[in-house]
């Protein structure tokens, strides 16, 4: 662990994409940052790794050099339900692919640059608000900042020491999912992301760096216990009902023997501040795939906070003032698109439904640019 100073203007809690970003941009303007995430770059996280164009510009100015590493650009979609049927429907936007593993470790070389104080490696275990100060514990370190930011994803031992409403909850419809990923190699279309349902869950396969195609699902812990609680076997008598990820799960090789999996996930409200805590990307709320994409969300949130933040550090708002600031900018910009999300999602999973949706939707393709134009946002 490098040597890190005791007191901080901003203390992210969590690495990820919106905890990254945020880092780099506060420490560009002369904000003393640090960041603590519990891992070591590189890693892998579940994460169907598509990116928007939206956030290209971003990146490219955050200085990650996205047109030299040759990305795989994404301009179609093609969504089947449970049964193979399919409608494919090009994306005005359009997107790319790229690994978290590779984005992840790109943005925390880029953070140490711009001054970030990183500690990987390192579990916050408490972030107790006193006075006017937070005070960042992880095990025998320990710091103060003006300012903590919540970036620990979709499940975090931070969100259970804060006994936040949505851990609180007994296991229901809303708060056990589970996701899994694999990277998978196999002569797929290419510029093709693909969205295939089957019953309880959906799956997302496209391209990233490499020749390599993310495959990331999230299903309900319920088929898997229908399944003997094994992962092959769900996907052998569930998953590969739908006949393009039974062609998928047949010929593709797979390059992890064991997947990324991730379990108890919440699509259950969240607040965006909490104990005084400005909560981005999944800590405030857990995107629906189906919103589009929630690693361009992600990087929005942590711009928002960044907005709210420094007129509070500089003396021109009271923190209240700063969290009404960015609890307001958050809904503006992400309220629409979650409930797209969600009804999109409450559609999906479910064989009938979501067949009838996709019959209804395929004479009438402005209705589903419309719909695919309603969970993106524009370029920043």
């Amino acid at each position: 662990m490098p040597i890190a100073s005791r007191s901080y203007d901003v203390a992210i809690i969590g690495g990820g994409l919106a905890g990254l970003t945020l880092s780099i941009t506060l420490a560009e303007k002369g904000c003393r940052v640090i960041l603590l995430e519990k891992e070591s770059y590189p890693f892998h996280r579940v994460c169907g790794e598509y990116i928007s164009m939206e956030s290209w510009p971003f990146l490219e100015r955050l200085g990650i050099p996205l047109s030299a590493l040759m990305l795989p650009r994404i301009h179609t979609l093609t969504v089947s339900a449970p049964d193979g049927f399919s409608i494919t429907q090009p994306l005005d936007l359009g997107g790319f692919g790229i690994s978290r593993y590779t984005l992840d470790a790109l943005l925390a070389e880029r953070a140490v640059a711009a001054g970030v104080t990183v500690l990987t490696g390192c579990r916050v275990t408490d972030v107790p608000f006193s006075g006017n100060d937070f005070r960042v514990e992880a095990g025998t370190f320990s710091c103060t900042a003006s300012v903590a930011i919540g970036s620990f994803g979709k499940r975090s031992n931070v969100d259970v020491g804060m006994k936040r409403p949505f851990i609180m909850h007994k296991p229901g419809k809303l708060n056990n999912y589970i996701g899994i990923k694999y990277h998978i190699r196999m002569g797929l279309p290419s510029g093709q992301i693909g969205l295939h349902n089957f019953a309880g869950g959906y799956c997302g396969v496209s391209e990233v760096e490499g020749g390599k195609h993310c495959l990331c699902y999230l299903t309900t812990a319920a088929n898997l216990e229908k399944s003997g609680n094994s992962i092959r076997q769900m996907e052998k008598q569930i998953l590969c009902n739908n006949p393009h990820l039974k062609d998928i799960f047949t010929r593709a090789s797979f390059d992890w023997e064991k997947p990324e999996s991730i379990a108890r996930i919440s699509f259950e409200q969240k607040a965006s501040v909490e104990q005084h805590l400005l909560m981005t990307g999944d800590a405030a709320g857990m995107i629906s795939p189906l919103c589009g994409n929630g690693m361009s969300m992600a990087f929005r949130s942590g711009q928002l906070a960044q907005e709210a933040l420094l007129p509070f550090l500089a003396g021109k708002i009271s923190r209240e003032g700063m969290e009404h600031a960015y609890q307001r900018a958050w809904k503006l910009q992400f309220s629409t698109r979650m409930r797209a999300g969600r009804l999109i999602q409450s559609l999906f999973g479910k064989p009938g439904p979501t067949k009838l949706f996709l019959k209804l939707l395929s004479p009438f393709p402005i209705f589903t640019r419309e719909i695919i134009r309603s969970t993106h946002g524009n370029a920043f």
